[in-house]
């Protein structure tokens, strides 16, 4: 969430602790928060003056009785007590997201974003170029091209666009907004690189704890993949996922406690599924079967919490096992 005086930006992840104080200080002119579905469920009195809904996946089903509407309805709740001279920007290729517009009551003014379709207002991919703008006219649009954003991949375009949206809503100048993406540094744990041995290179996206978020780390690979996948299900739909592990992966490496829903997803689809059971026994293995020029991704499409403190354990020994090689 945004906050410029009262203005707030909320992007459907994890409120700081120190918000409240930071409010309470004036101490900053704009506030942005990712906030999680688990946050959102508890949300009553706050308005986002702008939000963002960049993608809807099933995700801690375990927690809505394993019903995906539930889920959804958490997230759809980032648009209560919004005004008509409020924002939406969301994501039109998200079918979930799309499906569900017309079950809520919307009232902020809709700024949609698409790879695949021109959409105006909003923004979209033509020509290999980033084209946004938030009149009907298509008056003085920002645009990019996609080659020059610093980070990669269908999903950072997707990103990118959005944050192109809330840019010009904000009337951030172009050059601003055009410098801002592409010289963007990612945060550790999401396709995160470690290093290279070996001819072999090691990625850690630990960040992707569910199936949307590891569909884009393989979706944005050029190179044959070594996966390391597995976890805490939480009622993960595997289905997503298969066109790209045939295309795409050669080896799965499991790290997890119960891996029998990988096999039983991807078993027919890759030349071997290994079972490991630590960051380090995870990344001996990848290394041992991995060739040069391939990828060792984690990407794990789960919860942590089986053999790890949190997702930034995991990252964090699978970076120590990588350097240890």
């Amino acid at each position: 969430m945004l906050k410029k005086a009262g203005l707030n930006v909320a992007c459907g992840g994890n409120v700081g602790t120190s918000f409240a104080r930071l409010v309470a200080e004036k101490s900053y002119e704009y506030f942005v928060l990712e906030i999680s579905s688990f946050q959102l469920d508890n949300m009553y009195e706050f308005k986002a003056d702008v939000a963002v809904i960049t993608n809807i996946t099933p995700d801690h089903l375990d927690r809505y009785n394993y019903e995906e509407q539930n889920y959804i309805n958490s997230k759809f709740r980032i648009l209560q007590n919004q005004h008509e001279d409020d924002v939406f920007i969301y994501c039109a290729d998200d079918e979930l997201t799309v499906n569900n517009l017309s079950k809520f009551i919307i009232k902020a003014r809709q700024l949609p974003f698409s790879y695949n379709q021109i959409i105006q207002p909003g923004a979209y991919i033509k020509d290999g170029q980033i084209q946004s703008s938030i009149e009907k006219e298509n008056l003085n649009p920002f645009n990019m091209y996609i080659n020059e954003l610093s980070l990669r991949g269908r999903h950072n375009a997707y990103n990118s666009m959005a944050a192109a949206i809330i840019g010009q809503v904000f009337n951030i100048r172009k050059d601003t907004i055009r410098e801002s993406l592409t010289d963007f540094q990612n945060i550790e744990h999401r396709l995160e690189p470690v290093g290279t041995v070996g001819g072999v290179e090691f990625i850690n996206d630990s960040k992707a704890t569910n199936v949307n978020s590891a569909w884009y780390a393989l979706e944005s690979m050029e190179k044959p993949i070594i996966w390391i996948a597995g976890g805490v299900d939480k009622g993960n739909d595997y289905s997503i996922l298969k066109d790209l592990v045939k295309e795409k992966v050669r080896i799965i490496v499991c790290l997890g406690t119960d891996n029998r829903k990988i096999h039983e997803a991807f078993g027919s689809d890759v030349d071997m599924i290994v079972n490991t059971s630590s960051a380090k026994e995870s990344v001996h293995v990848a290394h041992k079967l991995a060739k040069p020029g391939e990828v060792v991704l984690l990407s794990p499409a789960c919860a942590s919490f089986d053999l790890f403190k949190n997702y930034e354990d995991r990252g964090r020994q699978f970076k120590k096992a990588v350097r240890n090689l």
